[in-house]
């Protein structure tokens, strides 16, 4: 009986201990342990491509990290270098032509922008030129076909409008070329009214139909005869209320006011706009407003270009 009671108390002892080893187990929750023979965590030394945040020998600073591949729509959204410099598209040509008007008498006219350049002449006033660029505080101009340069404390600015047609523009261009040429009743023309050069031609010194015979073939090839009398029968007529830049006025003077037809003509100039001509007459070649008396000689216009 002894013996039974005892093995009863044994089978009841290891009934009670079972379950607490199953739970154990099968159990959902895994022990803790400070053991680093059971840490779960992935070791970043079996597997290069997996970095350790506490590694010391990376940067992981933002400003020298690059997360974005080469290819990603990030990096070709960076500004990319132009081949064409900066404000290389060339700006819109000005409607308007600039002049200076002398302001004092006897100026220098300079062979470049300041006064340790040679004298090239001298601007009376109220001489007028045309401005083809500024350096500092010294107007770019023409004189007696070469450049010039005028202090910009004795000028000042007006502008004339510019001729839509380029042409026009040329040949005006090649008229502010011979400002300050001497005047020269007679002078060699250019060619001979049919494009032949003739031999003992000077661009220094011109009378009033072969200053305009001289910028009409320089600036367009236009072939313009020798004398005001024969160019008055050539172009186009204008009528005095259509005249417009680059026309051509025909005039009569003291000495043919009287003649008759075509033998009255004794003057041409070359037209700018707002009352204003180019042309040569007694001195040398000029820019000026038409005066009262001019217009009382006025004839015709003719229109070359």
């Amino acid at each position: 009986m002894k013996k039974l009671k005892s093995f009863l108390s044994l089978c009841l002892a290891l009934g009670f201990l079972f379950p607490s080893f199953a739970c154990a187990a099968s159990g959902s929750t895994p022990p803790t342990s400070n053991d680093p023979s059971t840490d779960t965590s992935v070791d970043s030394s079996a597997d290069p491509s997996v970095g350790s945040s506490a590694d010391s020998s990376g940067d992981s600073s933002p400003e020298s990290s690059n997360t974005t591949p080469p290819n990603s729509s990030a990096s070709s959204s960076a500004p990319t270098t132009s081949s064409t410099p900066e404000g290389s598209t060339p700006p819109a040509v000005s409607a308007n032509a600039q002049y200076i008007l002398c302001t004092g008498d006897g100026v220098n006219l300079r062979a470049g922008a300041g006064t340790e350049y040679a004298v090239l002449g001298s601007a009376a006033k109220g001489t007028m030129y045309a401005v083809i660029g500024k350096t500092g505080s010294w107007y770019k101009t023409y004189y007696r076909n070469k450049i010039a340069y005028i202090y910009t404390e004795y000028a000042s600015v007006f502008t004339l409008k510019k001729a839509e047609n380029e042409n026009v523009e040329k040949v005006v261009e090649e008229g502010y070329k011979l400002l300050g040429v001497p005047y020269v009743y007679g002078a060699v023309r250019l060619h001979d009214g049919k494009g032949n050069f003739l031999k003992g031609f000077s661009a220094q010194k011109f009378d009033c139909s072969s200053l305009v015979q001289y910028a009409f073939y320089q600036g367009n090839k236009t072939l313009l005869n020798t004398t005001t009398r024969t160019q008055v029968k050539q172009g186009k007529y204008v009528a005095k209320s259509d005249i417009r830049r680059g026309d051509c006025l025909f005039f009569t003077n003291e000495d043919r006011q009287y003649n008759m037809g075509i033998e009255r003509v004794g003057h041409v100039a070359i037209y700018l706009g707002d009352n204003y001509i180019l042309h040569t007459s007694s001195d040398y070649a000029r820019i000026e407003k038409i005066s009262a008396k001019r217009w009382k000689f006025y004839i015709e216009a003719r229109r070359f270009v």
